[in-house]
């Protein structure tokens, strides 16, 4: 009887609740349009690197664990993402890609939707002068970010503290831009009505003598 292929095994196994490591289990948090990118991920490696893909997800239950691993650590991303990192991946790599190679793939995509790269984005945020909401960011996603992330925060800890920090607001809010979400603009500052101009030297002179009256001096 011939074999099923590794894509059609683990598929299958995605879809039955008796698999405990499957990608696809019915209470996954990612969702079955995470499943499905996790998939097509997988099926765009087997056909690019057959040989490694197979040396290294060959045991059908190593390649459900693999999945299901790849797609918890993946689960920031929007399966749109993860399809056209696969596709760069598979034009541009010579060997099977990590999931350190996607992850930074999928950053570089962030240009597609307007949003600067979590790196940039992060210096924007520090080196953003005071009031953050007058200044002109670069995208909304970046002030949301730096604001969740706490300006005081980013201005007095150090960069490994507070960068993981930053990076993970701000995945969040690219995600809602790539799903077409409008993220609010930051509102700034209102001028004053009557904004207060100067004394003069007459005037300065008036109130002090009127001062001066008032204290008997």
């Amino acid at each position: 009887m011939k074999p099923r292929s590794s894509a059609s095994q683990t598929e299958a196994g995605q879809k039955s609740k008796n698999r405990s490591g499957t990608a696809g289990s019915a209470d996954n948090s990612g969702g079955p349009d995470q499943v499905d990118a996790i998939n097509q991920l997988f099926a765009e490696f087997e056909l690019a690197y057959h040989n490694q893909y197979h040396k290294a997800y060959g045991d059908p239950d190593r390649l459900v664990l693999a999945k299901k691993y790849w797609l918890e650590c993946l689960a920031d991303f929007h399966p749109q993402q993860l399809v056209k990192a696969a596709r760069r991946l598979v034009k541009s790599q010579d060997y099977l890609p990590t999931i350190s190679a996607v992850i930074r793939t999928c950053e570089e995509s962030y240009g597609l939707f307007g949003l600067p790269s979590e790196r940039d984005a992060y210096n924007e945020a520090c080196r953003a002068p005071a009031p953050k909401a007058a200044y002109a960011w670069s995208h909304p996603a970046v002030y949301q970010a730096g604001k969740a992330t706490g300006w005081f925060f980013l201005a007095t800890e150090a960069e490994d503290k507070v960068f993981p920090v930053f990076a993970y607001y701000y995945r969040q809010l690219c995600q809602r831009v790539i799903r077409g979400e409008d993220l609010q603009e930051p509102v700034p500052p209102a001028l004053e009505k009557n904004p207060s101009r100067p004394l003069t030297f007459a005037e300065r002179e008036k109130k002090l003598a009127q001062l001066r009256a008032s204290l008997d001096i």
